[in-house]
Formats: structure tokens, sequence, C-alpha cells
């Protein structure tokens, strides 16, 4: 796998400050904002939503960064990440009030919008279960000071002392009983770091008499996915247990077994380009990638770097992107250099049923996924992967040669015919 900018950077710092060395005697490392910034800019150094942000030294290590002042940090064998619970849950369809002209539901590019989506809608309401529930706080603060003790990887807990860190909050939605702070993704992920939502937590905590609600919420592809949490412990960062999940959609999203065949009726089968053939499970992040892309041009090591991906995935979806004509890839000097295509760019423009369609569309137009999708209609199940790899052999697919890659493919194909019919479940 590729390194990336902070790969480089973290591995010269922890030669120079002899940080393995250290924490394998004390246990952990304070490190500051100075020190980083002689290699790379500490903002871009330090933050590590989700766990396959993180360096490869990090990673190999089990070690985990945490805030502690405005301008240090502190480096130990943290347990700081949660993983999303994945749960079947039923999405609940909420309308848009008609006389606000001044969102678009329908073009949400960020996490601010969204927010203030759910907030008009009624959803967050809904979801929050408060009367006159208002929006309040949001934006940058200091932490004030407090301790916790958090679980390590070497079984123990550690005792951490913060004073001032900086902490952002997404919204802050106040009621006549609790306090909710929200921490809002435009990305789709397994897992965030746990911080986002306890820092704030403990900040307000202490502060209110109201119960603190800590909720986390993902948006993408016109559904609003929200997960309330409780600290068991307030002193204790890994206390957290899920509360609820809830899914909502303000857009129609009703597609019928019908609605796909007359796609596929009338869809034409093209010629297989010269990108490599899809290893790519998650069409949802696919989807949620595109997306990205509409809203800025991305860099590979961007990519990496700031979303729920390691080196290697970023390769993978960026090509299954790719595949389905959606993503066009670039260099510029020693960067590499990812954006919409202009077909891309109509699709994002469409309403959610028909974008969805159009992604279908564009999943049967190959011949492999055309022919497992009417060997399910047929059967009325799924092939095994077995007969999946005896289509992929006379489809003429790009570059692939070995039994392993052929096996490793035909689960994306799965996955793929899996996401179609599972759209008229939605």
């Amino acid at each position: 796998m590729s390194e990336t900018k902070n790969d480089i950077a973290w591995e010269r710092i922890f030669k120079k400050y002899r940080i393995l060395e250290k924490i394998k005697k004390n246990g952990a490392f304070e490190i500051t904002s100075g020190q980083i910034n002689e290699f790379r800019e500490a903002r871009l150094m330090t933050k590590f939503d989700h766990r396959k942000n993180l360096p490869k030294i990090f990673e190999e290590n089990n070690f985990s960064i945490l805030p502690i002042t405005r301008g240090s940090y502190l480096i130990a064998q943290f347990k700081a990440y949660h993983r999303l619970e994945e749960k079947e849950t039923e999405i609940i369809k909420i309308p848009f009030p008609t006389y606000i002209e001044s969102i678009d539901y329908e073009n949400i590019t960020s996490e601010a919008a969204a927010l203030n989506c759910a907030y008009v809608s009624g959803i967050l309401a809904d979801f929050i279960e408060d009367e006159e529930m208002v929006p309040t706080v949001t934006g940058r603060m200091s932490s004030d000071a407090f301790c916790f003790y958090i679980n390590t990887y070497s079984g123990s807990k550690f005792k951490v002392n913060v004073t001032n860190a900086q902490i952002e909050i997404d919204g802050g939605y106040e009621g006549l009983g609790t306090f909710s702070l929200i921490e809002a993704k435009n990305s789709l992920s397994d897992d965030f770091i746990i911080r986002q939502i306890y820092y704030p937590y403990r900040l307000w905590h202490d502060k209110i008499n109201k119960k603190v609600k800590p909720i986390f919420m993902t948006y993408s592809n016109g559904i609003f996915t929200f997960y309330e949490y409780e600290f068991q412990d307030p002193e204790d960062y890994n206390s957290l247990t899920l509360v609820k999940q809830k899914k909502y959609s303000i857009e129609e999203t009703e597609i019928g077994l019908d609605d796909i065949i007359e796609i596929y009726k009338r869809t034409k089968i093209i010629n297989e380009p010269e990108v490599p053939f899809p290893q790519a499970d998650s069409f949802e992040r696919i989807i949620n990638l595109c997306e990205l892309l509409n809203e800025s041009e991305l860099t590979r090591d961007e990519i990496t770097t700031n979303y729920d991906f390691d080196s290697r995935q970023t390769n993978y979806y960026t090509d299954a992107a790719r595949y389905l004509g959606l993503v066009h890839k670039r260099k510029e000097g020693r960067e590499v250099i990812f954006s919409l295509t202009e077909e891309g760019e109509k699709l994002f423009k469409l309403k959610y049923k028909p974008r969805q369609l159009k992604f279908v569309e564009l999943i049967l137009s190959h011949k492999v996924f055309r022919e497992v999708f009417e060997l399910c209609l047929k059967n009325g199940k799924m092939p095994d992967k077995h007969e999946v790899v005896k289509i992929m052999r006379y489809s003429n697919l790009y570059k692939i040669e070995s039994e392993k890659t052929f096996y490793r493919r035909a689960q994306t194909i799965m996955s793929w015919i899996k996401w179609i019919l599972e759209l008229t479940r939605l």
C-alpha cells in the first residue's frame, strides 16, 4: 500500500522523539502542536475520525491520539473508537415544510445543511422526543477541565486529564428536559472516534442540570441515520451504549421491482472498460464517495486521510466508480486527483428515485452483472459464487487472471445485485 503524507511525517516524528521507546516505558507520550508542526501541519496530522485514518505506525502499534489541551496531545494504546451498530431499520418518511424556500432538501452538500434540513422538517423533533426543542449552541469552544478513564489494548484503564482542549459541536438542541449534542457526518463509515461525542458531553454534562444526549448522525444518498448514545459512567470514555437508532428520508424512496425490471429491459450492454474490474462490496460507499466528489475534487491522499478508507480501499472504490463512468482520474505532478465525470455530475442532479434507477442502469449495462441479475429473477435467489465465476469467465473482463481474483470479484458482483434488489424494500 502507498504511504500517505501523514504516514511519512509520523514515522519521522516517532524516530526523532523516540516515541515507541517512551510509550513502552511510561504508557503514553505527550506531544505538542509545535513539535508536530516541524514536520507537517498539526491540524492535518491529528484528525483521525476513523480507525482506518490512523497512520501506519499508529495502526501497527494499536496507538491512538487524543487532545488534552489547546496545543498538546497524548499518544497511547487507547481504545478510542466505537464501531457503528448495523441494524435493519425501516426508513421513516417525513414531509418537508412547503413554506421553506431557503433550503434545497434535494441538494444537501454539507453537514450543516443536513442538520438544518433535519431540524426544519421535524426529523430531529421526532428522534429526540422533547417538546419545544430549539438550536442553541454550535461551533468551536473550550472543553474546560475534566478527567476520564479510557480502556487500553493491554487490558488496563488509563487516566487522562483534559484542560481547555478545543472541541467542536455541529449542533446543540435544547428542549424542556434534554440537551442533545449532535456530531454530523456526510460520509459513511464503519466507526467513529468516541472523543467527538464524549468531550462535548463532558463539557455540558458538568454545566447544566438537564439530561445530555450524545447523538451521532450520518447523511448520505437522501437518508438521515441517527444513533443516540448514553455514557453509563460519565467518567468512563468507553461506557457508551446505544439507546436507539432510526433512519429518515424526506424524498420519495419507494421503488418497486417493476421499476427495476423496466430499467433492465431497456438497458443495452456496453463494452467492458479498460479499468480494473470492481472489488468494492459496499455500493452505498461508492455512492457516498461520488457525493463527496460532487462537492469538490479530491486527491488520493485526501480520500484516504479524511474518510473511512485505507489506501487499498481508496484504490478499489475509486476504480469501481471509474468502472461505472462516474469518476475521472488524472495526475498532476505526483498527485493523483479524482473528480466526477459529466455523467456523474448529471446523475447527482437527479432526485432520489431516478438517481437510484440510474445507478441500476449503469450496473446492468455490464454483461456479467446483467446475467447474474437474470439468474436471480429466474431462480428467485442469488446464484452461488461458482455460478457467478462461470459467467465472469466468458464476459471479457479486464485483467482478471488468477482464480483467487475471480472469486474476490464475484463477491462484488453479488453485493451490487443484492443492493439493487434491496432498493425495493426501502
